[in-house]
């Protein structure tokens, strides 16, 4: 693959500014199986908002067609002979914003995926017509937009490779490893959640808290707004008399430390 531009154009990830509402957004469209480039090229053609500039079939000539047409998003597949979408994704996101639209949802390649730089992650089968257009325009305003089990494996891989802390002074607490320990966090949740009377969505929000997600990964897992979960999580401190992040996992958790102030 040749070396990517010295100076890349500008990332609508760091823009906020809103598009321009009478330019419809560039997409290539990168997979190795021709029916599905076709399909997902009539299917987002048919917006008058979007159109398809390009088709690749594997991540070197994803590459080329954005060094060429400079789109505003990039479907990218996963799995592609030659260069594949995970190796094209370094190469691909200084240019433009990229959405992985693939039949894996393993947790490892998800993370992967996302550790390098992609900004969304669709998991084929998981979402209707409208839903894949709206994603492209979340995509394209530099927003983050996961289907159901992209967003499962995340939070799995959060809950799995954390490390539980006993000091909640030094740091948020996460979930542990150990599916002993884990049972234990889990009835101690569970106590919390009848003890503070949390909605189920605020127990959701407040174990995604927990886990150590910020609230535009919260936002992002719950497909909800930003403002959203600010609100939710606005209730919970007030439920768990917490005035800190830290302080409210602590709860929730069942530890008994105080956390330092700072942490929230």
């Amino acid at each position: 693959m040749p070396d990517r531009p010295t100076q890349p154009p500008p990332n609508p990830f760091d823009d906020d500014r809103p598009p321009d509402p009478h330019t419809p957004l560039r997409v290539v469209v990168a997979d190795d199986n021709p029916v599905v480039r076709a399909g997902l090229t009539a299917l987002l053609s048919d917006r008058e908002d979007i159109t398809v500039v390009a088709e690749a079939a594997d991540g070197r000539e994803a590459y080329e067609a954005a060094i060429h047409h400079r789109p505003d998003v990039i479907l990218l597949d996963v799995r592609m002979p030659g260069v594949d979408g995970i190796s094209a994704l370094p190469h691909l996101v200084p240019i433009a914003p990229v959405v992985m639209l693939t039949y894996s949802g393993e947790s490892r390649i998800v993370e992967e995926a996302l550790r390098r730089g992609a900004g969304g992650y669709l998991v084929h089968g998981e979402f209707t017509v409208e839903e894949l257009a709206l994603a492209v325009r979340d995509i394209g305003r530099g927003r983050a937009h996961l289907t159901p089990t992209a967003a499962t494996a995340v939070l799995a891989q959060l809950r799995t490779s954390a490390t539980a802390h006993n000091d909640v002074a030094s740091s948020p607490p996460f979930f542990t490893s150990s599916p002993k320990q884990l049972s234990h966090l889990q009835s101690a949740v569970g106590q919390s959640r009848r003890e503070f009377r949390l909605s189920a969505r605020e127990a959701e929000i407040m174990d995604l808290i927990a886990s150590g997600m910020n609230n535009q990964q919260i936002a992002a897992t719950c497909f909800i707004s930003e403002k959203t979960v600010k609100n939710h999580i606005n209730r919970i401190f007030a439920k768990l008399h917490s005035t800190s992040r830290a302080e409210a996992a602590a709860k929730w958790l069942g530890a008994t430390a105080t956390p330092h102030r700072g942490l929230g």
